[in-house]
């Protein structure tokens, strides 16, 4: 697929960078934007040789400052439904990967652009980010897995707060209420990330993996069947090539050579 909304490149440490790229828009997304992220994170879920990804948004305003209001407002019920499974699916694409992600909110992360955030592993934001859910405000409600993805990142409580006002919170609000896990100048926010990643995925493609998946497992079960699986991917990760390594390379006081088996 190519692409017209938004940026696709992949660095020398597999670290893909997808940006949006829609400035003269905050880039808002559009339903061509969310069909062409889609197509991304299902290309690096897809391809071993990309270890991890980096969202962002073009420019110095805006991460993604929400859905496109032009198309928002002609959608009937029946569409409105299709737009916001289309961006759940989306969305949900980007978080079961089964890779590292970072959101690099270098701006306004707003409505579908906080939804999209919320969906990568981690955010680390510039010191002029604002983060919000202002649908209430249009007389709407988050579509994207707004409702379902802010209380289990921050609480309940916290979360309504957000919801319910519609107003930005401050990258130090949202810091602080853990929606954001870093502040960071906004000229090293994509070098932050990076080296972040870079100690992702010096560890073992398939642990990382894992863990990845038995969280997301957990916050949709019963603690109970939480441990079974955690359990199950023990054993799974115990069987694999890099489990071996791992452990001979601690014993012999080297670094691991992980191979991704």
């Amino acid at each position: 697929m190519s692409y017209g909304h938004i940026l696709f490149e992949v660095d020398e440490h597999a670290v893909a960078l997808i940006t949006v790229n829609r400035p003269d828009k905050l880039n808002a997304l559009s339903g061509a934007v969310v069909a062409e992220l889609r197509d991304a994170f299902e290309r690096v879920a897809g391809d071993r040789s990309i270890r991890a990804a980096i969202l962002t948004g073009a420019g110095e305003k805006a991460f993604v400052a929400g859905a496109d209001i032009n198309e928002l407002a002609v959608l009937s019920p029946i569409q409105a439904l299709e737009f916001a499974r289309r961006g759940q699916q989306a969305f949900r694409s980007l978080e079961t990967m089964g890779k590292p992600s970072v959101a690099a909110v270098n701006g306004y992360a707003l409505g579908g652009g906080l939804e999209l955030a919320m969906a990568c592993t981690v955010r680390f934001a510039s010191e002029n980010a604002r983060l919000g859910q202002p649908e209430v405000k249009l007389g709407i409600i988050p579509g994207y897995g707004g409702t379902q993805r802010l209380p289990r990142l921050v609480g309940r409580g916290r979360a309504l707060e957000v919801l319910l006002s519609g107003e930005p919170l401050t990258a130090a609000e949202a810091h602080r209420i853990g929606l954001v896990n870093a502040i960071v100048p906004q000229n090293e926010l994509l070098s932050y990330s990076r080296a972040w990643l870079q100690k992702v995925i010096a560890n073992a493609p398939v642990a990382v993996g894992l863990v990845l998946e038995a969280v997301d497992v957990g916050l949709d079960s019963s603690l109970d069947a939480g441990l079974r699986f955690e359990a199950s991917a023990f054993a799974a990760a115990v069987a694999t090539e890099d489990s071996r390594e791992g452990t001979r390379a601690f014993l012999e006081k080297r670094k691991p050579a992980f191979v991704g088996k």
